[in-house]
């Protein structure tokens, strides 16, 4: 079977195990999304699985001939290569004849009259039709052009940095391969390139393994959901739902069974605390037992939450006003004679296609961009923290508790209580082991979640969140959104994570690239969808249709013989399956902490309730011609 298994897998980073004694099997044709809070080693495991990074340990198994692909989170380019050079780089015969095509046509273009060069092409081309190389090349155009790269040409030092990692993805995505590994293939990808992308993957043949914020993303690509966490991977089959799911019905159930534990580990404790001396089997026993409790407890108790309540500055009555705005780049305008007033408990979502002015007029409100015309009048009480699509300047040298109390050594919280820097670190799941830790150790996420903390402490009014979801984990962006549903001032978020942006935003301004921006007042996702509706009703009006008449009305239908006899049981058959519904509900209960007996219970509860609804429906149309 075309599969890897990978068995012993350790990696210790410095002092910090990331995960230890891992073992997994991934098969041809599954969706595998690795999760987990920063820091617990995604992508380290990625590289590993890549052949880029050791492992302490590893043992890993395939088939001859096994060939991974991987992007990385920051893909390392030759700036001096052609997109096309770039795209065709690698190993695989016919993608390395692709690349030969592409240098022999670069070259009769820069010199048509030359010979060499005519011969050159014309073998190429042979070449090509002989080994039927024309697909794979159609396919590197069509998918660069998905992703929003429609200059072959051009040299990849030319291109930005995100332009950069949609050529390295377009590469691992054409490259024949039986594994594909990408680490947040999402990251400064449009709207569309992502549903593009979403589509594609589910239809890939091969095995996946991707780490994304993107919970729909997520939800609609996986078959399975990998979680590390307390240095071990957890498995779970089906989707991210399925698994949300799986895991709530799962802590419900163990709180009864925590409960009980907790009673016994007080008892434990009240005994070990009378100095009871390991002298006798019996005691050594019991003292054993407690030591088992107390790991037992730290593994199923309530996992800590990321609490980012805190109080904010006061807001004013006036608070941002937008006259006329408008911002010219070149013989472009991006912004043109723009007007808003922005008000307390504003949510809203600036959205448009890449390179349309977005994160430009984020900046022109955090007045660090002057508008060429108009003004921007600010509240007297604003006070503004913007999250920037790239992180500032750190000094990796500089210790986390350090870096925090620049900002401040405490501050209140919602209730008015005082919170310490270091309690705040420990809220947003840094704990005090780690206060020391110098930046340069910590992962790209963790960096950001560091200075999400610090401009909280800051306790602004205003939010602009520039592309907030990229490298952050699922676990903060869920609490992030918590944190803004009760955010008493105005949030301003840029994201093409689609989730996030329902989450958190009931306003939309919408930029269509030519300076033009529209107000539009609901979910970025009900905006989507009515798009697509409108992209859809343009192009039916243009095939003509032939009027039809009207349909006779039909007569009232009567049951047949069958239809009598299934209305007579039908009753019975709903309630011996109502009766299965329940037994499998008490299965589920009494299956405690067995995740693989759970998960199977669960799938047989959906098609258990799917068929429930089915007869109800079938029940009440026999009930209708019944009358």
């Amino acid at each position: 079977m075309n599969q890897l298994i990978v068995e012993n897998l350790t990696k210790t980073v410095g002092e910090k195990t990331l995960f230890r004694d891992v073992a997994f099997t991934i098969v041809k044709g599954e969706k595998v999304g690795l999760i987990g809070i920063n820091g617990t080693g995604k992508s380290t495991l990625l590289s590993i699985i890549a052949g880029i990074e050791e492992a302490d340990s590893i043992k890993k198994e395939h088939p001859n001939r096994y060939s991974i692909s991987y992007l990385p989170q920051t893909p390392i380019v030759d700036p001096d290569k052609t997109v096309m050079e770039t795209v065709f780089m690698s190993d695989a015969p016919v993608v390395e004849l692709n690349l030969a095509y592409e240098n022999a046509l670069a070259a009769l273009t820069a010199d048509p009259a030359s010979s060499e060069n005519q011969e050159r092409f014309a073998r190429m081309q042979n070449e090509m039709d002989a080994k039927s190389a024309w697909d794979l090349n159609t396919k590197a155009r069509m998918v660069l052009s998905k992703l929003g790269i429609d200059s072959f040409d051009r040299k990849m030092g030319e291109l930005s940095g995100g332009q950069q990692k949609r050529v390295a993805l377009a590469k691992v995505i054409i490259e024949p391969t039986d594994l594909l590994l990408l680490d947040e293939p999402t990251n400064h990808l449009d709207v569309q390139s992502i549903t593009w992308l979403q589509e594609y993957l589910k239809n890939e043949q091969g095995a996946v393994m991707f780490i994304t914020h993107d919970r729909y993303f997520l939800d609609a690509v996986s078959t399975h959901i990998y979680e590390l966490a307390d240095r071990k991977l957890y498995t779970h089959t089906g989707n991210f739902a399925e698994y949300l799911e799986a895991k709530a019905l799962r802590e419900e159930m163990a709180e009864a069974t925590d409960a009980k534990m907790r009673n016994r580990y007080r008892t434990e404790l009240k005994w070990i605390r009378r100095g009871a001396k390991a002298r006798s089997t019996k005691q050594k026993a019991r003292i054993g037992r407690f030591e088992e409790l107390q790991e037992n407890l730290k593994k199923e108790g309530p996992t800590v939450d990321l609490d980012v309540s805190m109080k904010t500055s006061r807001l004013g009555k006036k608070v941002i006003e937008l006259q006329q705005i408008s911002k010219v780049f070149g013989d472009r305008k991006v912004i043109d004679r723009f007007s808003s007033i922005l008000q307390s408990g504003d949510r809203i979502a600036i959205v448009g296609p890449n390179g349309a002015g977005k994160s430009t007029l984020m900046k022109m409100i955090a007045q660090e961009l002057e508008p060429d015309s108009g003004s921007i009048e600010m509240g007297s009480t604003v006070k503004i923290a913007h999250f920037h699509q790239h992180l500032p300047q750190m000094d990796e040298h500089k210790r986390i508790i350090e870096y925090i109390r620049e900002t401040s050594n405490d501050i209140e919280d919602g209730s008015g209580a005082r919170i310490s820097a270091t309690q705040m670190l420990e809220r947003f799941l840094f704990p005090s082991s780690s206060h020391g830790t110098p930046i340069g150790k910590l992962s790209g996420g963790e960096r950001k979640r560091l200075y999400l903390l610090k401009l909280l402490m800051e306790q602004p009014n205003v939010l602009l969140l520039d592309e907030p979801t990229n490298d952050l984990d699922i676990e903060t962006l869920s609490v992030l959104e918590d944190f803004i549903d009760t955010f008493p001032g105005v949030v301003l978020t840029i994201s093409h994570d689609r989730f996030f942006l329902d989450r958190t935003s009931t306003k939309l301004w919408v930029l269509d690239g030519f300076g033009t921006i529209g107000i539009l007042f609901g979910v970025y996702s009900d905006y989507l969808e009515a798009e697509s509706i409108k992209t859809t009703d343009v192009t039916s009006k243009k095939t003509v249709k032939e009027d039809r008449p009207p349909e006779p009305m039909k007569s009232k239908k009567r049951m047949t013989y069958s239809e009598k006899k299934e209305w007579e049981s039908i009753e019975a058959t709903i309630e011996n399956l109502e009766a299965k519904i329940e037994s499998t509900e008490a299965q589920m209960v009494a299956s405690g902490s067995n995740y693989d007996e759970l998960s199977q219970l669960t799938k047989e509860l959906d098609e258990l309730n799917a068929e429930y609804e089915r007869l109800i429906e079938r029940w009440a149309y026999l009930q209708e011609i019944s009358e």
